[in-house]
This record gives structure tokens, sequence and C-alpha cells, in this order.
């Protein structure tokens, strides 16, 4: 701030001369102390400049609504929104949401420094305020093929830009418990600039969990359990309660929120689709469930606002207090949480569910022709078996950590297996897309589905190959080439026909749509999924299945070099 600027601050705290821009006539719910306000917000250059009764150049009347800070979402890819930057500004803000905190590793893992320069300057073209956490795991392990690899040397040059709050996701645990040297560069990379490192560690406990939070990690957003809350929380973590398109953990751990430990609790969605913002919403939707589950309204925003900007060392966020940015939003009541307005630095940004923004098309060239895969026919797809016994992935809807089931398969003359309707098991493939190298992976996967047909994906975190699901090569074959062909996207096959399609030309993983033509193609999708591959209740047929391929969550994923069991830090064979 200049000197010009801080004096006009001051006159305007002190009531010398008008602010801005006054919001009046509102209920303000301060994080800090628990109470409401009836009073009126005064704003100088997109900072409060006080709260009472001041006069001003606009005068904007509240009508009684309550004023809340700001939403943030403590941890966020973006883009498992599966649209832009600009274009997940414009979902998000309608909702409350004036502030993410994002870890752009899936880019990171497709384009490397490409990809992160890509998203620093598509956040520039909204009001949005997105802060950035630096990919730490790119590869996110080295035994699978990713587009791009990342050292601490070329994280360095991005350390100490502002809106680096530090190293997003350690989810190598063991490699830097046992003090790997790669990745403690990272670690005291961020130590030295006093940044915040943040965690990803399902299942850690005791001694290894109490090493992890001796390196310096500071958060977790992985724990399932009110058990593994609790643990990580008594060691001094902060705890991000998430809540996504197919990780959905809030309800449980809501129960192990208290009044001693309501502090260290944050919200996030991870990765959170751009129709289940538009449809259902975003960390609105956390306030609203925390709120049923008995957790009081004032520390439900706490959680949402105060918590995470204190986390995060962002002091100018995540309250309605002078000197803090002018970031709220207006709603009827504290219990739907439903955003009439929203303010970011004091500008009427949305109304009414709308974006009153102008969302700009961003270039993306830099970050486009991504997929390099030799032309694939079904003969790709055969899964060679030993035995008419299997290791199988099973799936546990609302969940990312997966079983490891034996099972009883059939194979044909040749001892390939074969499809059996009912069984409820499908075949799975990865498949390397960065360097045309025609790494395949095959394993078997239940409790996805139980119709027929395939769906395919160029999202398999995180190192981002193509992934396939079915219960015949002819259709996975068809899918993949589908996505082929367009540089990336979704695709459902059936009966030898492409039943839907959605490209995805940036990276592999972001549409060049608006927010709400992604949202009609995924519903579209959906559909399809549901009516041919019969999609288990509870399963998201897109999320689910970008995550088998994520070798850091127990307990068997595939990666394009193989099934891997994660509890066992080893590649096994599918047949038994």
């Amino acid at each position: 701030m200049k000197t010009a600027q801080m004096l006009k601050l001051l006159d305007v705290a002190s009531g010398r001369i008008p602010a801005d821009v006054v919001i009046e006539n509102a209920r303000i719910v301060h994080v800090c102390s628990g109470e409401i306000e009836h009073a009126s917000i005064a704003v100088c250059d997109g900072i409060i400049a006080g709260i009472g009764r001041y006069a001003g150049h606009r005068v904007h009347d509240a009508r009684g609504m309550y004023a809340c800070p700001g939403l943030i979402d403590a941890h966020v890819h973006i883009e498992s929104s599966l649209v832009s930057p600009e274009q997940f500004a414009s979902a998000v803000i309608p909702r409350g949401t004036t502030a993410v905190i994002a870890d752009p590793h899936e880019i990171a893992n497709v384009c490397g420094t490409d990809g992160l320069n890509y998203m620093i300057e598509a956040s520039k073209r909204t009001p949005l305020s997105i802060f950035f956490m630096l990919p730490s795991c790119v590869p996110a392990v080295f035994f699978e093929h990713a587009g791009a690899s990342l050292t601490a040397a070329d994280l360095e040059p991005f350390m100490h830009e502002p809106h680096i709050l530090g190293l997003g996701e350690l989810m190598d645990v063991h490699r830097l418990i046992a003090g790997d040297a790669d990745v403690v560069k990272k670690v005291m990379l961020a130590r030295r600039a006093s940044k915040v490192l943040d965690g990803h560690a399902p299942m850690l406990s005791g001694r290894e969990l109490c090493a992890y939070a001796a390196s310096g990690v500071k958060t977790d957003h992985e724990c399932t359990t009110v058990q593994e809350m609790h643990e990580r929380i008594s060691r001094g973590m902060y705890v991000m309660l998430r809540e996504g398109s197919a990780a959905r953990d809030l309800d449980v751990l809501l129960a192990g929120v208290t009044s001693s430990n309501a502090d260290r609790c944050l919200f996030c969605t991870d990765d959170r689709q751009v129709d289940d913002i538009l449809r259902d919403g975003h960390i609105d939707v956390h306030l609203r469930k925390a709120v049923i589950r008995g957790i009081p309204a004032v520390t439900a925003l706490r959680m949402a606002s105060l918590n995470p900007a204190a986390c995060y060392g962002l002091s100018d966020h995540g309250m309605i207090a002078p000197g803090c940015r002018a970031d709220f939003f207006l709603t009827e009541d504290l219990t739907e949480f439903r955003a009439r307005e929203v303010y970011i630095s004091g500008v009427l940004t949305a109304a009414d569910g709308e974006p009153l923004c102008t969302v700009p098309v961003g270039n993306y060239q830099g970050v486009s022709e991504t997929v390099h895969v030799k032309k694939i026919t079904p003969e790709n797809f055969a899964l060679k078996l030993t035995s008419r016994k299997a290791h199988v992935i099973s799936i546990t809807p609302g969940s990312l950590v997966t079983g490891k089931s034996i099972r009883d398969v059939a194979g044909d003359e040749f001892s390939n297996y074969v499809h059996e309707s009912g069984s409820g098991i499908m075949k799975l493939a990865v498949l390397e897309r960065h360097g045309n190298s025609g790494d395949i992976g095959i394993a078997l996967v239940e409790h996805y589905g139980s119709g027929h047909g395939a769906i395919a994906l160029s999202i398999a975190h995180d190192s981002h190959n193509i992934i396939a699901a079915g219960t015949n090569d002819h259709d996975m074959a068809l899918a993949v080439n589908r996505i082929m062909k367009a540089g990336g996207g979704i695709a459902v096959a059936a009966d030898g026909t492409i039943e839907g399609f959605l490209p995805l030309p940036i990276a592999g993983l972001m549409a060049n749509l608006s927010a709400q033509e992604t949202a009609s193609r995924l519903a579209h999708l959906r559909r399809a999924a549901g009516s041919r591959l019969q999609v288990t209740s509870g399963i998201d047929p897109i999320m689910t299945l970008s995550f088998l391929a994520l070798p850091v969550i127990p307990e068997l994923k595939l990666t394009d070099q193989g099934l891997y069991d994660v509890t066992a830090g080893k590649f096994i064979d599918v047949s038994v």
C-alpha cells in the first residue's frame, strides 16, 4: 500500500471523508468474536475501512441480510473442475467463495513449469483470489510415466512470488520420512521461505505421523475417520474436511469437530467437478451440512474463512474487519447460506447465483496437444491369466481408498480374461500418453458398474495418462481413440458407438468451454455412463475412475506399468 492510500484509508476510517462504498443495514457476522452486529461496512480502495455508521459516495442497502466473510477453499485442484481457472471462478464466486488455495499439480504433471505459468497467468484474469501451492510430487511417484518432472531447483524461482503460499501436498510420504534427499530439498525450500507445507497422508499414524509433522507439514486433507482427524490435530496439524465429487468425508469428520478443536479445522473441496458446483454449490455445501450436523453457524463460518486464512498466513482475508479486503457475501439466513450478493474488493461481483464479472477467453496454446499415443486396437487390451483367480481393485463409494479382493474369473482357450455378465467386474487399463511409449497397464476392477460398454478419460491422477474401464475391448478401444483424436477428453462408448464426449484440449484436463456448457456435457456423459455401464450408486463415474490410477492411496491401484499394491509398496500380478 502506498502512503497516499494509507492516508486516504485513515481519513475514511476516522469519518473525515466519505467512503467509496458503504454497505448499510447489514447484520455482520464477526467470526473472531462470535457476535453479530447490525451496522454498516465502509470500503476504501477495496479495503474495509470501518464498521459502524459511515457516509459514502455510493450506498447500498443490505436489507438486513447477514454479511459473512468471503469463503476460502483451503485445498483445491482447479483442473479437476474440468474448466479453465477463469470459468472456475465464474462458477464459485456466486456461491460466496472469494479465495482458493490451489495446487496445480495436475497440469504440472502434464506440462511442468509451462503448466504452472499458465495457471498463474489465468488466475490474474479473474477477481477470485487464487493462491498457489507449488506441486511437490511431479511425478507423483518415480515408477510411472508423467509428462514432466519438477525438482527443487525448478520450483525455487516461483517460491518467493506473493501468490505462492508454500509447497503442495507431500504425497510421497515414505520417501520424506526416510529422508530422501530430493524430497527434503523441496521441504527445505519452503521452510527457508517461511511458507506452508501441505500434507497428504491417508492412514498414517504413530511415529510415522510424528516424523511427517516434525518435517513441518501443517495440513492433511486425507482423513477418513474421526480417529485420524483427532490424531493429526493433537500433533499440531490442521485437518481439512473434504467434500469433493468422489471423496466425501465431510459427514463422517463433522462428528469429530468440537469446541476445543474447531480452530484447527478447515473446509476444502480438493476435486469437485463444475456440474456439481453449479448444481449443489462449493464451500457453501460444507456450511449447510455443518449446521445440519449441529455445528454452530458462526463456528462453521470460521472454518470456512478465518481458519484457512490463519493457516496460510492470509492476514487480510477471512473476516469482516478494518484493514481486511472487502470480500464478503450477503445471505438471508445462516442455515442455507445462499449468497444473494457477493463483493470482492468492495465490488459487487455476483448476485442471485450469477456472476456479474466478464469471463475472458484465455490463451492455452502452450498447454495443448498433450496426448501422444499410438493408435489403439482391441487387441491392446488383452489380459493374459495364469490362473482363474485374480486380484481385483475393489471400489468403495464415496472414498478414494480401494480394497484388494481375490475373485474367481473366466478365461478363454488362450487364457485371456473374459468378462462375465452380472459379475460386477470390469477390465481396467492405463495407457501412457505423454511420450508415446506404448506402455499399457491392465487389471480388473469391481463395484464400478454392472452394465456394458466402456468409458475412457485423459485424466488419471496424478500422472494423467489415459484410463479406461469397460466390459469389452472393442468399446474400450473406440473410447480411447476418440480421446486421442481430440487431444484429450472423456468418452463413453457402447455397442460400437460413442454415446457421449467432452473434449479437454487444455492439457487433456480442462475444457475450453463455458462452465455451463461443460456442466451440460458432463451431465450427458453421466447419463450415458449410468444407462450403459449402470454405474454403481454413490460412485461418480468420472472422478472415481480417474483416481484408480493414483498409487499413493491404498490399497490397489493401476499404473501404466501394472497393478500396484500401495500397502506393500510393490507391483503384483493380476493372477493369483
